[in-house]
């Protein structure tokens, strides 16, 4: 399949409607492809809709809420019935809770976690079920630094996204196992400039913001897009922030428990209040109320970074291996002939 055109390819996207997802759909649509657009909100998946068609791309528009499996199987039936056997499967819907875990609700850590973490098993089983018996398709999972690393305020979040990385590497070894044709990958992200920062429901006394260095979803998109033509490697990563930050938390947890503790409150607050009547997504969608389309930015654009250098070498890490074998012998051999002499 050529890079430059997925005329022929059927892409499904969940959480289309805002964010890393609306950027996804974006870029599929750039390249032709045929893009189911999933999400709640029907304001804006109207407007997703007329993203993907005014590039170019066929667009089919589909309601529906990801933590409840059988209507996601239900859609995903639908979905070939109108346009065609599904090639790519892509899982991006979430929400959350910003609040200490001790002042969240059960019913809301449990509504975070069947769409953040159930959410995601269920789209997949919807396109394995589909995938499977032709032997072919990708799914790809669009993750979080968080699935490796929890910070404070978001036990929910990172709860689910902790899970849904362990059951993407179980279900991985498993088709590895059947030598299937049909490939699983997931693209951890950094702080992503998206809409979530003004719809998810939040109990912080100030505007909740990611954690710079800010990204913008279209640095998202083109890795997930990347990860949906490459599908054999495991994992990507994004973002320098993420490469640092995984690595330090393998090598040193506990100084990142301290440093997390220390900084982890403010840095996820601007220092402005937060707006009294902020929607929150999570029951019902945020463009429900007031019929707002949130698009795929959010309101940090005079920040966010538009490239990362990093998701280069995440991409092509053989390269960086293979040059980092080479400089590490050009340095021994420098360092041989300074000792002969």
């Amino acid at each position: 399949m050529s890079k430059d055109s997925d005329a022929s390819r059927v892409v499904v996207v969940t959480g289309a409607s805002g964010g890393i997802g609306r950027a996804t759909a974006k870029l599929f649509a750039e390249r032709e492809a045929t893009v189911a657009l999933l999400a709640r909100g029907e304001r804006g998946l109207d407007g997703a809709r007329a993203d993907v068609e005014a590039l170019g791309g066929t667009a089919g528009v589909y309601a529906v809420d990801t933590a409840d499996a059988q209507a996601v199987d239900k859609v995903a039936a639908q979905v070939e019935e109108d346009l065609g056997e599904i090639d790519v499967w892509v899982n991006v819907a979430f929400t959350s809770v910003f609040s200490r875990f001790v002042d969240i609700e059960p019913e809301e850590f449990e509504r975070v976690t069947k769409v953040t973490y159930l959410g995601f098993v269920n789209g997949t089983r919807a396109a394995l079920r589909r995938m499977m018996p032709r032997d072919r398709g990708t799914i790809v999972q669009v993750g979080s630094t968080l699935a490796y690393r929890g910070i404070p305020l978001q036990s929910a979040y990172c709860g689910a996204k902790h899970a849904t990385q362990g059951f993407h590497e179980a279900l991985r070894t498993e088709l590895l196992h059947d030598g299937s044709n049909v490939h699983v990958t997931m693209v951890q992200m950094p702080a992503v400039n998206t809409p979530q920062f003004s719809w998810v429901l939040s109990r912080l006394p100030h505007q909740a913001q990611p954690v710079p260095p800010i990204y913008q979803p279209e640095v998202a998109a083109r890795a997930v897009v990347y990860a949906a033509d490459h599908p054999r490697r495991r994992e990507y990563w994004v973002g320098e922030t993420t490469a640092a930050t995984l690595l330090v938390n393998a090598v040193a947890p506990g100084l990142l428990d301290r440093y997390l503790a220390r900084t982890g409150f403010g840095a996820q607050q601007t220092g402005q209040p937060k707006p009294p009547d902020q929607p929150a997504n999570l029951w019902e969608p945020a463009d429900g109320a007031d019929g707002r389309d949130f698009g795929a930015h959010g309101l940090f654009d005079e920040q966010a970074h538009s490239r990362s250098p990093q998701v280069w070498a995440s991409q092509h890490h053989r390269t960086v291996y293979a040059a980092g074998l080479a400089l590490l012998a050009g340095a021994t051999a420098a360092m041989v002939r300074a000792a002969r002499r």
